[in-house]
């Protein structure tokens, strides 16, 4: 995978962007067991299921839609569990978490603790 990292980008991104590629080399998502890749903004929180063999997306949740308004671990912990039940309705019961770069803590903690709660094991 190649991924170019662009001479405009901060360093804060470029680097994010540097340990992401390193995480994918090892972390791909089959049809048994996709891949759970979150990404986080400044105000939202989105995670994907992915199949890596057939490159599709098999579900995306995010916090764009919420009815409620929370704070930003409680968002991330709901849409965690909300990803884990849509997945469960769609038969997936293990996944493979790609953190996609951040580091495991916060909001990305609170996302995989919720999917955890929600069922999800990896």
């Amino acid at each position: 995978m190649k991924l170019r990292i662009s001479k405009h980008r901060d360093a804060k991104s470029a680097n994010r962007l540097k340990k992401k590629i390193r995480i994918r080399k090892t972390v791909n998502g089959t049809s048994e067991r996709p891949r759970l890749c979150v990404f986080r903004s400044s105000k939202h929180i989105y995670a994907q299921v992915i199949n890596d063999v057939d490159q599709k997306t098999i579900l995306t949740v995010s916090s764009l839609k919420l009815d409620q308004k929370l704070n930003g671990k409680d968002m991330a912990k709901h849409v965690g569990k909300t990803v884990a039940e849509a997945s469960i309705k769609q038969g997936i019961k293990s996944v493979v978490f790609d953190r996609n770069g951040f580091i495991y803590h916060g909001r990305v903690q609170s996302l995989a603790d919720g999917a955890r709660e929600g069922g999800l094991s990896f």
